[in-house]
């Protein structure tokens, strides 16, 4: 199959023809992933981020699984950060990466019992001052465990179909995510990544995109390029 060319802006387009382009995205993807929402397992904050950094490298349905008897037997920070290090890590070690993980799930819960009382912070500025937690975990924690809608989660799939559908022209996460800042309405921002992950997973792939039968591609540049 001959690769897809890369996308890129539509010429001329301004920032309000981006926006209302994006607003339309947004409405129809809505259509076809009506439920759409995260796929972590979690029942408060301190799940979802300990998922969250499981998440890292391996799929969510392998972290579901991991997580359906780790929170069970780890139900505070103190438990995680007071874990021995080798425990923990037999009890993550399918999730792949599990020494840096555990490593990292040690020290980010220490710095709860520290810094919060034990507890994780409804603000990006106190999230990321957690070890190993940046823009996108902590997004993930607002959007999700919060309801606080403080950015927009760019994850792979969101890398790759923002510059699809022509939103940005970056490769940076942190870049990307100010475009997208731009032109996703603010009530949009937590449901527009997990939009854009289903989408990715489902017709948008890395591979072998499935143009013809995607319910956006009048709205795609990449589409268009490729037809």
């Amino acid at each position: 199959m001959a690769q897809r060319p890369k996308a890129s802006t539509p010429p001329q387009e301004s920032l309000s023809q981006k926006q209302m382009r994006t607003s339309e995205l947004i409405a129809r993807l809505k259509e076809v992933y009506p439920d759409a929402h995260c796929s972590l397992n979690f029942s408060n904050p301190l799940e979802l981020l300990v998922a969250t950094v499981l998440s890292a490298q391996c799929t969510d349905a392998r972290v579901n699984l991991v997580t359906k008897l780790l929170f069970k037997k780890y139900r505070t920070a103190g438990d995680y950060a007071a874990a021995p290090s080798e425990q923990l890590e037999d009890d993550i070690k399918s999730t792949g990466f599990y020494r840096n993980k555990a490593k990292a799930l040690r020290a980010c819960c220490a710095a709860l019992i520290e810094r919060y009382g034990g507890q994780v912070p409804a603000d990006m500025a106190g999230l990321v001052r957690l070890p190993g937690v940046g823009r996108k975990t902590a997004n993930v924690i607002l959007g999700n465990a919060y309801e606080i809608a403080d950015g927009i989660v760019v994850d792979t799939h969101v890398r790759r179909l923002a510059g699809r559908l022509g939103l940005t022209q970056y490769g940076d996460p942190d870049k990307i995510e100010q475009d997208l800042l731009q032109v996703v309405p603010r009530q949009d921002w937590v449901v527009f990544s997990h939009l854009l992950i289903l989408h990715g997973r489902r017709i948008c792939s890395a591979r072998a995109p499935q143009c013809p039968v995607c319910p956006v591609n009048e709205l795609c540049p990449s589409a268009k390029m490729s037809a």
